[in-house]
């Protein structure tokens, strides 16, 4: 994008990240693109929550709009008229979630009222109109995630279907000087069934403690996995911030994402991870990370290299790899560091944010 060319940039996520105690993924993956994107362009995010509120983040604007109508009841698809001045104010929509009506509403206003918009695809989505009829061209492009997300949604090849990547604040996270490696294992992230932490519990060595932090809005599925962890050294955690997650992932003999496609309970989804991004965190502070094959992860971690790649299930292959890094400390650092450096050269913000000026300008 030309210096000179300074379009106002709108984007809206259904919910705003820590308010209501979400911990990773999607919603901090909106709002730290927006926050970057701030210091080149003048950028607004808008999103949805049970009390209006305004307020600047660094050289950004946030809103969060009260009392939306949520469709169909669902809780991730809000709705509100109140969204229509916000899109006539911007020169550029960027709506994060493709498949939900707040979406294809926008989509619909700025192609009328001849706006740029666009769609990144987080994982999340409800009832909309894409469920009969495509609205893929409804965007002017789609701004992908990693590869696996333009190849789930069909639009390999595709000119208008792009991939950004995402990014991770690497001031923020990063290794600790003063922080020691103890011989504990995290998972980090929403406590749900194809998160694979069934399988991380069963794996577990005796010798290698386990810390697993979500948030408690899944109350039926926590309960379940305390029943399960009970008797382990597993710690249950709740409500952490990000300082005192920074410094977990600091102290962490690695973090583990074990995502699985298909759940205990025979479910089965294609979208179990569109990025990681507790592994893009975890590896900015030099900790070495263990995930499965298994949708985008494998186009993050370096197999051998930054931690270790095992199949989706495999509780056996898991164990042994949590044994290897806890028995050999020098080589896991080693590890760390490689992720640290793949982090620097492939996953920060401004990088993220100038893929995303330049889809918006040549559309």
């Amino acid at each position: 994008m030309k210096p000179t060319s300074r379009p106002r940039v709108l984007h809206v996520v259904p919910a705003l990240f820590g308010a209501t105690g979400i911990v990773g993924g999607a919603e901090r993956y909106a709002f730290e693109l927006a926050r970057h994107m701030a210091d080149r362009v003048p950028t607004r995010l808008v999103s949805f929550g049970s009390q209006e509120t305004v307020s600047r983040e660094g050289n950004l604007d946030v809103r969060v709009m009260d009392g939306p109508w949520f469709v169909r009841g669902q809780r991730t698809n809000p709705f509100s008229a109140a969204l229509l001045p916000e899109i006539l104010r911007a020169d550029i929509v960027h709506c994060h979630q493709h498949h939900i009506l707040m979406s294809s509403a926008a989509a619909v206003v700025c192609r009328i009222t001849g706006r740029r918009v666009f769609a990144t695809d987080l994982g999340g989505g409800g009832w909309d109109v894409s469920a009969y009829v495509s609205t893929d061209r409804w965007f002017h492009a789609h701004l992908h995630i990693s590869e696996y997300s333009r190849h789930i949604s069909h639009h390999d090849g595709k000119p208008w279907a792009r991939v950004i990547l995402g990014g991770v604040d690497t001031e923020k996270f990063s290794p600790g000087p003063l922080a020691m490696r103890t011989t504990r294992a995290l998972f980090v992230g929403r406590l749900l069934p194809h998160k694979g932490i069934a399988d991380l519990i069963a794996a577990q060595p005796t010798a290698v403690a386990l810390d697993i932090v979500g948030p408690l809005n899944t109350t039926g599925a926590v309960e379940s996995l305390k029943a399960q962890a009970e008797g382990k050294p597993i710690t249950f955690h709740h409500g952490v911030a990000d300082a005192a997650l920074v410094e977990m992932y600091r102290r962490a003999l690695c973090l583990v994402l074990p995502s699985v496609y298909r759940t205990p309970d025979g479910a089965h989804t294609d979208v179990p991870e569109l990025l990681g991004q507790t592994l893009l965190e975890a590896m900015a502070c030099g900790t070495p990370v263990i995930c499965t094959r298994v949708a985008s992860m494998p186009e993050i971690v370096e197999d051998g290299v930054t931690g270790f790649i095992v199949e989706p299930g495999d509780s056996a292959a898991l164990r042994s790899r949590l044994e290897w890094l806890a028995a050999h400390p020098a080589e896991a650092a080693l590890m760390g560091a490689s992720g640290r450096e793949r982090v620097l050269a492939h996953f920060q913000w401004p990088e993220v944010v100038e893929r995303c000026l330049e889809a918006y300008q040549s559309a």
